[in-house]
This record gives structure tokens, sequence and C-alpha cells, in this order.
């Protein structure tokens, strides 16, 4: 996706990544640990954001999932915590095939995505 200057648009997780992994390279081996896990969070959402791009332009689901080295049952879920696709999830906390279908619908159309469902985020919760 581009700009209507024609850039490309920029990536805000690449970018706070790198200053994490910035941050992890001066730091004491310590204090690396956390600049590190933020990096990794951050790369995270930054591929998960591609990911939704990628489908969006016409990928496949399976092909998105093998180019990002992750099973296919795990981008439905991840594409539904993206900005471009969170509103075409269901209350599963996963996109569908049906919902990239909608989506690139809507962006070929020029409509804006309806409103994203509530999903409670996934929670650790201590077995007893």
């Amino acid at each position: 996706m581009t700009h209507t200057t024609g850039s490309p648009e920029p990536r805000p997780h690449l970018a706070q990544a790198r200053a994490a992994l910035e941050a992890a390279s001066q730091a004491e081996a310590s204090a690396a640990v956390g600049h590190l896990a933020r990096a990794r969070a951050l790369l995270d959402e930054a591929l998960d954001e591609a990911m939704a791009e990628a489908v969006l332009s016409g990928e496949s689901m399976r092909a998105v999932a093998e180019a990002a080295g992750v099973a296919p049952n795990t981008v439905p879920p991840r594409l539904a915590r993206t900005s471009a696709l969170a509103a075409y999830g269901g209350h599963d906390g996963r996109v569908t095939s049906g919902g990239v279908t909608r989506a690139r619908y809507d962006r070929e159309r020029g409509q804006e995505p309806p409103e994203a469902p509530a999903v409670e985020p996934l929670r650790f919760r201590r077995r007893t």
C-alpha cells in the first residue's frame, strides 16, 4: 500500500523494533533481555500486519503462512489482530476466507471497514 505521494506506507512496528534492537545492542546482558523481548513482540506485530497486506493483495492464507514460516492454522487469528483485517474477524478472534473476500471487496470499492467486533485477548490463566 502506498501514500498518495507514492512512497511506501511506513511500518511503525519495524521502526520500534529497530530501536529496541539498537537499545539491546548497547545494554548490559540483563537489560538486553527486556529490549530483545520487546523487539520480538514488535516484529511479530509487523509480521502480522505484513501478512494482512499480502492477503489483501491477493495471496492465499496458505501461501502467506508458508512465506512467514508459520502453521496455516495460526494465520486467521493473527490476521484478526491487525488494523487492516480486525473488522472482518469473527467473535472467535479469527478472520475467515469469507472475511478476506469481503475486505478485498470493500478495499476495491473504497469503503471503510465495518466496526471491529470486541474480542477478549488471550490471557494466561493459572491452573488450580
